[in-house]
């Protein structure tokens, strides 16, 4: 009997943005169809104007329903009957509405088990604000929906880099990075390593908060005080391999992050900055530590070049197989982890 397919749902982001755009040619693809059931959480209208607008070759089915999804098709549910103004390039208030609309469905369906993964194209973090959604970005509002302590996660085949920190200005960073703060992410980093890629004793390096770390105390103190201790206490106490602090500075230049299986940085452009850099394109952004697995691409919006046909899918399309691939490995964990047996026999080749 043939096995059914992981089902993705689409949010489609900015409506404006290069979302659409991105989402459709990444179908023109009909292999990809071959590994999951695509769900676009949208209206036939507005699919079908973009599809007109960017002359692609992907077609799709309407839904009333995600029960409705048929395989090997492109589905479109439609969430809304009206028909919104699409103003490429602009950021507009009807561009923020429908954003939400599509990611609060797509989110519903997600927490009622009606697909199995969900997939986000870029939002506008500011029209984006409302009443029902005032986050700084995917990441907090998931957390929020699926009750879970959640860690933002950049993966490309290369490279992986989790924050501390994310979408918070500079001059707050210091003050919240805490000992229970490093811990956790930590440990969120190295269970999401383990069985979500499959990674039996990760290394986890983790970098310094001041530039030089601090050089003892003569640029800021936070490393000596706050990260050393908690460092230390993860790898003696919970036998979780974290190494550093490293100077952020000379890391990625050279090329230690190679020797590591990823990067925990105390704050957003520290690792983003390299990691889009050395995986622009190919990276995936993450959610790791939730129950339920949310990837999407590693850029914005992109207003700058949106509706003008040239947006790459690259990101978009690595960040469905990297959805597919998780929720494989987190299959196959659970069940391997059924067994006492077998756990003890994972126990046992992680201390190794």
């Amino acid at each position: 009997m043939k096995d059914k397919l992981i089902k993705v749902g689409i949010s489609i982001g900015d409506m404006n943005g290069i979302g659409l755009e991105i989402i459709l040619k990444t179908f023109e693809d009909h292999q990809i169809l071959e590994l999951c059931t695509p769900i676009i959480f949208a209206s036939n209208k507005l699919v079908s104007f973009q599809k007109k607008h960017f002359n692609t070759m992907a077609n799709f089915q309407g839904i009333d329903s995600v029960d409705a999804a048929i395989e090997g098709k492109l589905n479109v549910l439609n969430c809304w009957k009206e028909t919104p103004t699409v103003t490429f390039a602009q950021e507009t208030e009807e561009g923020g509405k429908y954003a939400f609309l599509s990611l609060q469905a797509a989110v519903g369906a997600l927490k009622n088990n009606e697909i199995d993964v969900l997939v986000t194209a870029p939002i506008n973090k500011n029209n984006i604000q409302s009443d029902n959604f005032h986050f700084p970005g995917h990441t907090d509002y998931l957390a929020k929906e699926l009750n879970g302590t959640s860690l933002m996660f950049m993966v490309s085949e290369d490279l992986k880099v989790g924050l501390l920190t994310d979408h918070v200005p500079l001059k707050e960073v210091s003050s919240l990075i805490t000992e229970s703060l490093i811990m956790e992410k930590a440990r969120l980093m190295n269970e999401s390593l383990i069985k979500d890629f499959r990674l039996q004793r990760p290394k986890i390096a983790v970098l310094g908060i001041n530039p030089h770390c601090g050089d003892k105390g003569v640029i800021g103190n936070e490393d000596d005080e706050v990260l050393r201790p908690a460092l230390k206490k993860l790898y003696f106490d919970e036998n979780i391999l974290v190494f550093g602090p490293f100077a952020a500075d000379s890391f990625f230049g050279s090329q230690t992050y190679r020797n590591y299986d990823a990067v925990l940085a105390p704050y957003h452009d520290q690792g983003l900055i390299a990691f889009k850099t050395i995986a622009f394109g190919s990276g995936v952004n993450y959610t790791a530590g939730l129950s339920k697995v949310r990837t999407s691409p590693d850029h914005g919006t992109a207003y700058e070049i949106a509706g003008k046909g040239i947006a790459d899918p690259e990101s978009f399309r690595h960040a469905i197989y990297t959805a597919l691939d998780v929720f494989r490995n987190r299959e196959e964990y659970a069940e391997l982890t059924k067994n006492p047996l077998k756990v003890r026999a994972l126990e046992a080749d992680k201390d190794k």
